[in-house]
């Protein structure tokens, strides 16, 4: 990294609250790549104050969050790999998915397996889904991995669990694709004739069978030949009117009847770098990474605005394929990695300096009101090594020389525009990182100029245990509100689904040919 040609500017003043207010919603939001540490923050919000719910609120299956929560006797702290229940399972506060979640239910039923196995008592009997989200199947993730494979050097860094697939279908159907259409990136294997699996489809036996017909019969000419293979739609619909069966649904009043017990948090996934329209294309995921959609949750229902969370690590980690400008191999061993490797379709594990240029974007991306910092043990294992990339030196257009020009603040596009965000990456891929050497004891306040926003939570270890923060009993939100005031609600236009619940039966439900997620495996089946 070559050296800085000149210290950094001063930015304004953080702004947002002295303190966390302990009545106020929360969303917690990673500013990176992901890996920020959102699970353990929640956690941590989870078992330090009274909290009503967790909204799941994007993404799926592939959200790894990490949770570590120490026990009396030494060694026998207990961790979970969060994928879809929310991060404060382990403190006891109910979960929600909200409509743009994407549920997979066979790695649900992987997690709820796993979670039994610590001691946490019926994982599913604290959870509620909306009946609109749409359900990931068996078809997309053999899809999604088809595809993957099949872009060899150039794949997209996908985590190959369909999430993308499932998004990407339901968009497809809504546009009336015709097979050979492109349609975003993905090119149509068939007509796309069926409307996308829902949650609540699950619950009526003849329009599940329609709807999985459907869809195998427009995968089938991408999975000729595939290595990637699905149950059949037969063993499918049985699973999924078990996983049904097994799991309550419920619209958004059930967010709004939460709100009136108290605090919610809404459990971001991913990070803002891939969100999928601002992020470095086509490197992202297929959602929306901010905090924008808890803020349209918590309108729609007519609470008051949640105090955003920006979640960032002391250095910078990337999974997989796209740009990492920071990246610096050589910090693989200095900063080891105990929940986090590397992924079948993912990619590898990345490790980079803290970057303030991709932190001032992520935090322009997502408005923080306040910074949870975390892995701050990784400031004194690095010492004198400490370093802070400050700037990108971009390569001209034309001549392909680095620019003598420092760039320290990426623009931030008005609207959407995947052209514009292409065009970025591939800059990105040439650019060259400015960095300089600092003390520990300037992390915190050149992450807090970064982001425009006080670091009022940090963590010095994985543990629940190792997170300190500032709360305030009854404090003004950052919002200029004295807690969760509420306005007049907006009445939601899906029906509530009844809460019956009823036990899994135990039939175990063979797919070995559907490769669970990382964490949390249970062998080659699960149990609904």
């Amino acid at each position: 990294m070559s050296p800085s040609a000149r210290p950094m500017s001063p930015s304004a003043p953080p702004m947002g609250p002295p303190t966390l207010p302990s009545d106020a919603h929360v969303a917690v939001v990673g500013l990176g790549f992901g890996d920020e540490g959102k699970g353990a923050t929640v956690d941590w919000l989870c078992a330090t104050r009274p909290v009503s719910l967790v909204v799941r609120y994007n993404g799926g299956a592939q959200a790894a969050h990490n949770v570590v929560v120490g026990a009396p006797a030494p060694g026998r702290a207990r961790h979970h790999c969060f994928h879809q229940l929310g991060s404060g399972t382990l403190a006891g506060v109910p979960t929600w998915l909200g409509p743009a979640v994407l549920v997979e239910p066979i790695t649900l039923a992987a997690e709820a397996q796993a979670l039994a196995e610590l001691g946490v008592r019926d994982p599913l009997g604290g959870l509620t889904i909306h009946p609109a989200a749409r359900v990931t199947t068996a078809i997309h993730v053999a899809a999604n991995r088809t595809r993957e494979d099949r872009r060899g050097a150039g794949r997209h860094g996908s985590c190959g669990l369909g999430v993308g697939e499932t998004v990407w279908y339901d968009l497809a159907h809504q546009r009336g694709a015709r097979a050979g259409e492109r349609v975003e990136n993905l090119i149509a294997p068939a007509d796309v004739t069926t409307p996308a699996l829902r949650v609540a489809d699950c619950r009526d036996r003849a329009r599940l069978v329609r709807r999985l017909d459907g869809l195998a019969r427009c995968y089938a000419p991408l999975l000729r030949g595939s290595p990637h293979g699905h149950p059949t739609v037969a063993e499918l619909a049985v699973l999924y009117e078990e996983f049904a069966a097994a799991v309550a649904q419920a619209d958004e009043r059930h967010l709004a009847a939460a709100t009136t017990r108290g605090p919610v948090v809404f459990e971001g996934a991913q990070g803002a770098l891939l969100d999928e329209w601002f992020g470095f294309h086509p490197h992202t995921t297929w959602s929306t990474t901010t905090a924008e959609p808890a803020r349209r949750l918590l309108a729609a229902v007519g609470a008051a605005p949640p105090v955003v969370l920006g979640v960032t690590r002391a250095y910078h980690t990337r999974h997989g394929a796209g740009p990492f400008v920071a990246e610096e191999s050589a910090l693989l061993d200095a900063l080891p990695e105990v929940h986090n490797g590397a992924g079948d379709y993912q990619g590898g594990w990345r490790v980079g300096h803290l970057d303030l240029v991709a932190l001032r974007y992520g935090a322009a991306l997502v408005r923080p009101d306040a910074v949870a910092l975390t892995h701050l043990d990784a400031v004194d294992r690095l010492g004198s090594a400490l370093q802070v990339v400050d700037g990108y030196r971009f390569r001209g257009r034309l001549t392909g020389q680095l620019a003598r020009r420092i760039t320290r603040r990426l623009p931030v596009p008005a609207q959407p525009d995947l052209a514009r965000q292409g065009r970025l990456t591939a800059r990105l891929f040439g650019a060259t990182p400015v960095g300089r050497r600092v003390s520990a004891d300037e992390v915190v306040r050149l992450v807090e100029e970064a982001c425009g926003a006080r670091v009022l939570v940090t963590a010095d270890g994985p543990d629940r245990a190792d997170r300190t923060g500032s709360w305030s009993p009854h404090g003004v939100s950052a919002h200029g509100g004295a807690g969760p005031a509420r306005v007049a609600p907006v009445v939601p236009v899906v029906p509530v689904v009844p809460v019956a619940r009823v036990v899994p039966v135990a039939r175990v439900v063979p797919v070995a040919r559907v490769v669970p997620v990382q964490c949390g495996r249970v062998g080659g089946q699960w149990l609904w």
